[in-house]
């Protein structure tokens, strides 16, 4: 089998370097305004806490996939205890916030069925062949790695399509949504899903064969900041973080503007989403996020210093990330969301189903990471 050898290097420049951190500083400053005046200050300060998620991403080298994958190859579960605290601190407000009859506040609820399921357990499996999740392939693709770039199309091509077979795969059956807060009362789901991620965190902690317990402070960083962004994220959007929703309509403008007849499909003859199909992508809540998260991966990565990357992959790997990035987009939307809108908003926001997702798609994950294993073991 044929392989790809794309090398990238940049000489180091500490002078040129500081000059492009101020200029990539000045210029972040200048977009959130710019929108701001085009869109309206709520759409300027969702650019802002996009870039705050891509830059934190990145930027301490955190994720949702890698620390999952970690945690099954090496019994590694850092990261995954670093996802649970996140979830922690940001469920506390989020579900005190949702209890408040003031404003429109809505959280991430959907129903748990079997197209959901199904789409998370497929989402798990080609989450690990891409090496990224929803948010993971924009922060890959933002900071300059050429297998993120190479997934993104096909992920929005993914989501898109999810979007056309929605009525045939709930027809499968689905139970209607269910928030904890509706079982339980505010205290009572705040009491359970802090529970539960306290439980999870302790078991992962045992899971490890190393007496190194402790975090790292990056990760503990990261926890804190992708909680804060969150609720800032829910207080401004009136709507928790989701990645999904936006690369999907991505995908609808094109074919819209190619000359699909999109009318005929129950998802894109809903009013909002036929509306935002004829709306500029930056009066999109998830789209604006989306693109700051994509160029603040990108801002972080380059903010480290100059961009040196090899990949050598086998042609056969290269057409096996693009399938799965396809699979990866299409069951996403089946599942109502990825390892952010489904998991992580689901979950802080009270939501049964990001429970199931997170059971369906770590299961999932367990088949993922041997079957990228395989791949690479046969494009030697």
């Amino acid at each position: 089998m044929s392989s790809t050898t794309i090398t990238t290097a940049e000489p180091a420049n500490p002078a040129g370097q500081r000059r492009l951190r101020i200029l990539m500083s000045l210029g972040m400053v200048l977009l959130i305004l710019l929108l701001a005046i085009y869109a309206g200050i709520r759409q300027g300060i969702l650019l802002a806490i996009g870039l705050g998620f891509g830059i934190t991403l990145e930027g301490l080298g955190f994720g949702f996939a890698g620390p999952w994958r970690r945690a099954i190859l090496e019994r590694n579960t850092h990261g995954i205890q670093a996802q649970l605290l996140a979830l922690g601190l940001a469920a506390l407000p989020c579900l005190l916030l949702l209890d408040i009859p003031v404003g429109e506040l809505i959280g991430a609820t959907a129903p748990v069925g079997v197209a959901m399921i199904l789409g998370a357990f497929v989402f798990g499996i080609a989450m690990q062949v891409v090496l990224g999740c929803g948010s993971g392939v924009l922060v890959n693709a933002g900071s300059g790695n050429l297998m993120g770039l190479w997934a993104l199309p096909f992920f929005i091509a993914g989501s898109f399509l999810g979007t056309l077979h929605l009525p045939e795969w709930r027809s499968l059956g689905q139970l209607e949504p269910i928030a904890l807060s509706d079982w339980l009362g505010t205290s009572g789901a705040i009491l359970l899903t802090l529970g539960l991620l306290a439980g999870l965190a302790w078991w992962f902690r045992q899971w490890m064969p190393s007496n190194n317990h402790a975090l790292p402070r990056k990760f503990l960083l990261a926890a804190g900041f992708l909680a804060g962004l969150a609720v800032l994220n829910l207080l401004v959007a009136g709507q928790p973080w989701g990645v999904v929703y936006g690369l999907g309509l991505w995908g609808a403008k094109l074919a819209h503007w190619s000359g699909m007849d999109l009318a005929g499909f129950a998802f894109w003859s809903d009013a909002g989403n036929a509306e935002r199909l004829t709306q500029s992508l930056l009066l999109d809540i998830t789209s604006v996020t989306d693109f700051g998260l994509l160029l603040g991966a990108g801002i972080a990565a380059r903010w480290k210093g100059p961009l040196a990357t090899q990949v050598s992959l086998s042609t056969r790997l290269w057409i096996a990330e693009a399938i799965a990035a396809l699979l990866m987009g299409y069951a996403s939307r089946l599942a109502y969301g990825c390892n952010v809108g489904a998991f992580f908003s689901g979950i802080s926001t009270g939501s049964l189903h990001g429970w199931v997702w997170f059971a369906a798609a770590f299961a999932g994950s367990m088949i993922g990471v041997r079957l990228r294993n395989q791949l690479i073991g046969g494009s030697r």
